[in-house]
């Protein structure tokens, strides 16, 4: 089984165009990529100082990535709101995939609305259940989870230099690892649902919350959501970053840039491919890169990677969550879609395990990572999973295993 995400088959016309316009030269040689390098992302987020460093992409060649080691959350951005008190308070956005699907602001009236489809987040005083999920897990069916920091926690990323082009794209999936912004905060794709969990990992209202290991991380493109909102008509407003939509928010973990939802000079982006790029210009005066822009529904991040990513490009000093050395995916971080995978220390085979039980991988994955990884309630995973106990530990590999 290979490391990268699922692929798409290179049927969409766009990217056909794409690799069409690297054959016939068009700006996509190397000296005309934006790369990433040892300055791109500011200091108030790093732990250690950046630099280049040797490294193996996932296709075997080797090459040169920036190496970003970062803190638990950038010095200068605040964080939050995430799950309201009760009923009468605010809390954050949640992208809801049930009946009425939408972008909704955590409050009385949304909550209400899962209650009616049962989904049932507070009692009968109206106090909203929610738990910390680095440090407990839930006692209801259904909790809004928030997360505390841990201060000591620190990220090592690795992003390619000069980016390659895969052979085709590779999909993303819940918990997939997209990149880093240049405020240094880790980017990933949508946190897991509702309804495959009955828990809800809210977001503050510029798309971001805490991992069970302690640290921030986004599933939007900050710098673009109010946008989004107004767009969504969703009440709500991203105060901690702030809004352009032409600006770069970061780099994919392929090293292509990611931008907001609008060109330079403010247009609308034309000829974008399946995962939400094209090649074009970044600023007046440049040549035509390839790069991705944001969407215009959430998430607003690329549903897709066309270039390939370094071997181990993230880990954490977290003691659990995701890329620490306890959880699925072992020392070298997790796979492309958030868990192990096949020659990843310390994860397991979860393709092989999910055979074994007769359930799917994918809801497997997301079910252990958002029951807490190694930490899970192996019960509560089981039962979600339709599953009995014995057959969930027996399918598991055991420590050192």
């Amino acid at each position: 089984m290979p490391l990268i995400p699922s692929l798409l088959r290179q049927t969409d016309a766009p990217y056909k165009t794409l690799m069409l316009s690297a054959a016939c030269g068009l700006a996509l040689s190397t000296s005309a990529f934006g790369h990433a390098g040892a300055h791109s992302v500011e200091k108030a987020a790093l732990a250690a100082p950046s630099e280049v460093v040797d490294c193996t992409l996932e296709n075997g060649e080797a090459a040169q990535c920036a190496k970003y080691v970062v803190k638990y959350l950038p010095d200068s951005l605040e964080i939050g709101p995430f799950c309201p008190a009760t009923l009468d308070d605010e809390g954050g956005i949640w992208n809801w995939d049930g009946d009425e699907v939408g972008l909704y602001r955590i409050d009385g009236d949304f909550l209400k609305m899962l209650d009616a489809q049962g989904y049932t987040f507070f009692n009968e005083a109206g106090e909203v259940y929610s738990f910390d999920i680095r440090i407990e897990g839930p006692t209801e069916p259904n909790e809004c989870i928030s997360g505390s920091v841990d201060t000591d926690v620190e990220m090592t990323v690795l992003i390619p230099v000069t980016p390659v082009m895969a052979e085709e794209p590779a999909m993303l999936g819940t918990v997939s690892k997209i990149g880093i912004g240049l405020d240094g905060v880790p980017i990933f794709a949508d946190a897991p649902s509702v309804l495959d969990t009955g828990h809800m990992p809210a977001l503050d209202t510029c798309g971001g919350h805490v991992d069970p290991g302690g640290w921030y991380h986004w599933h939007a493109t900050a710098t673009d959501v109010n946008a989004l909102f107004e767009k969504e008509g969703v009440d709500a407003d991203c105060v901690n970053v702030e809004q352009d939509q032409t600006a770069q928010f970061g780099y994919a973990f392929d090293g292509f840039a990611m931008y907001g939802s609008r060109e330079h000079d403010g247009s609308v982006p034309r000829g974008l491919d399946e995962c939400g790029g094209h090649v074009g210009l970044t600023e007046e005066g440049s040549e035509p890169v390839y790069h991705y822009h944001a969407s215009e529904s959430f998430p607003n991040l690329p549903a897709c990677l066309v270039g390939v990513v370094a071997q181990e490009n993230f880990s954490t000093t977290a003691s659990n969550g995701i890329g620490s050395a306890s959880a699925p995916g072992g020392p070298g971080g997790p796979g492309p879609d958030g868990a192990g995978g096949p020659g990843r220390p310390g994860g397991p085979d979860f393709d092989a395990v999910a055979k074994t039980l007769g359930v799917d991988a994918d809801l497997l994955r997301r079910t252990l990572i958002e029951a807490g990884g190694p930490r899970a309630d192996l019960s509560e995973v089981a039962g979600k999973l339709g599953v009995t106990v014995d057959a969930l530990q027996a399918a598991l590999p055991r420590p050192g295993r």
